[in-house]
């Protein structure tokens, strides 16, 4: 199934790929696990010509691939560590998505270093040697100027137009460089997800994994209760931080990161990210980036979090104090916890190396076989997901010897690229530019198929998510609750504030089309 329209989730089309399965449909590869490198292994398998279900036992992008900090890195840190490698491939995955695959959904974020007094000059020298660095990685990836531009010192007047309420005592300027930023980590997800399905794949959320086999394995519906059997030639485990609970032989080690939501006018309206070093590290910074919906996200923290892994990681007292204590030191005016509008925290599927702090545990990712035979693949970052999903079917392939074709994600755009524009095809002239920075070119048919009235007036006033978005959440990403809607296939939901003038809202869509 490649046709466009194949790219539609809907509650009915899980129910007859639910029953398909529960009648023993033939299955080459079950991939456990709906975040963003289970989508990705789902759409590498299907575009391979592979039989393929993904199954989540929540929503799409339900754990940590809603959690980060929207950025796709291209590897600088891993430079100042001797990590060339990872380097060299976040910058590679980095052009990939920004150039191919999803050009409608990572852009270039300016990252500007305010060169203050409190900064020494071995400091900014070094900092500007990473920069330097890191525009050769670019080049190195293939990555064009006009793509990610080069960084350069900027004057202090540009500093503070990019970033107003900078500190301006003994400003000397600024330090610029440009990385890959996602309107949204969790609508990359869903794209990935909804292109797999345009290539066949059955995308299955709220459903739930157990006693997993290198062939078998048990799902249990989560909205009805049935379980049933499937078979598959291979089992992979790409469930993140829960991959234990598929394969109890694996030792992860989550570490937490936290951001800070803010209002844009907190920091002046900035176009650009404000980047802090944190004193006494040597390659951490804290960032507080401009996003969609008028929001700044201040993150980011690196913290242990053993212990039972909950469903949704909660901020610490002291994350959010360190965070407010570093930010503050490149600021005119202190901002205080009454300025925090929401938080939000996600953990980091870290391999356990039984050593160091978790900000020094290497971010590689690990394909490993169980004694059971499940494929597992941990650790890694969202930069690779890409790469990460080629290596383990590459692995599964090889292992149960599966008659597939070869990898070509790394040209196959995502639903919403321009050469992946959804079935109704058209100018987005005169379309909310907020929807199309959400959608790319699918945005016509996202209006366009729109039952509701008045499809591009925001769903409530002041909040720039159209009423065509919810109706879409539900008739084509796979939507099934309101907590879907508002916390994933919008990120409404991250300030309680805007969830409650919409909460009603979203209800009433999903009673609206029901089963559609």
């Amino acid at each position: 199934m490649t046709e466009l329209n194949g790219a539609r989730l809907t509650a009915a089309r899980r129910a007859a790929d639910l029953n398909a399965l529960a009648d023993g449909a033939l299955l080459d590869v079950l991939v456990i696990g709906g975040g963003i490198t289970g989508a990705g292994i789902a759409l590498d398998a299907a575009s391979r010509g592979l039989r393929v279900a993904l199954v989540e036992k929540h929503d799409l992008a339900f754990g940590t691939s809603r959690w980060s900090s929207k950025l796709v890195h291209g590897g600088l840190r891993y430079l100042a560590t001797g990590n060339v490698g990872i380097a060299r491939r976040s910058a590679i995955e980095r052009g990939i998505l920004m150039t191919h695959n999803a050009p409608h959904l990572v852009h270039a974020m300016p990252q500007l270093v305010p060169l203050l007094p409190s900064m020494s000059h071995s400091k900014r020298a070094l900092v500007r040697a990473g920069f330097l660095a890191g525009d050769a990685l670019r080049a190195l990836a293939g990555t064009p100027s006009s793509t990610l531009p080069r960084s350069r010192r900027v004057s202090a007047r540009r500093v503070v137009e990019m970033a107003p309420t900078v500190r301006r005592d003994g400003l000397d300027g600024g330090l610029l460089a440009y990385d890959g930023q996602l309107i949204d980590d969790a609508r990359l997800v869903t794209a990935v997800a909804r292109t797999a399905a345009q290539h066949g794949a059955r995308i299955l959320t709220y459903v739930a994994a157990s006693q997993a086999t290198g062939t078998s394995a048990r799902l249990t519906d989560q909205r009805t209760g049935q379980s049933f059997d499937v078979s598959a030639q291979a089992v992979i485990n790409a469930a993140g931080v829960w991959a234990a609970d598929i394969d109890g032989s694996l030792r992860l080690r989550p570490s937490r990161g936290t951001h800070l939501v803010f209002d844009a006018s907190a920091f002046g309206n900035p176009t650009a990210a404000l980047t802090i070093p944190i004193p006494g590290e040597l390659n951490r910074f804290v960032f507080a980036m401009p996003e969609q919906l008028g929001r700044v996200y201040l993150g980011l923290t690196d913290e242990a979090a053993p212990g039972p892994i909950p469903d949704v990681p909660e901020p610490s007292a002291g994350e959010v104090e360190f965070l407010l204590d570093t930010v503050n030191t490149a600021l005119g005016t202190a901002l205080q916890a009454t300025d925090v509008i929401g938080a939000y925290a996600g953990l980091r599927p870290l391999i356990d190396t039984g050593e160091g702090r978790t900000a020094d545990v290497s971010r590689e990712h690990a394909v490993v076989e169980s004694p059971a035979g499940v494929i597992s693949v941990i650790g890694g970052k969202l930069t690779e997901y890409r790469f990460m999903a080629q290596d383990v079917l590459d692995r599964a392939v090889s292992l149960r010897r599966l008659s597939a074709a070869s990898c070509r994600t790394h040209q196959l755009p995502l639903i919403g690229a321009p050469s992946n524009p959804g079935p109704v095809a058209g100018a987005t002239a005169g379309l909310p530019a907020s929807l199309i920075a959400r959608y790319g070119a699918e945005a016509p048919t996202v209006v366009a198929s729109a039952s509701c009235a008045r499809p591009t007036e925001p769903v409530v006033e002041g909040i720039d998510v159209t009423r065509a978005e919810f109706e879409y959440a539900v008739t084509h990403e796979g939507a099934l609750d309101v907590d879907d809607i508002l916390d994933r296939r919008t990120r409404v939901g991250l300030v309680l504030r805007d969830r409650e003038r919409v909460v009603d809202e979203a209800a009433e869509f999903l009673a609206g089309v029901a089963g559609s």
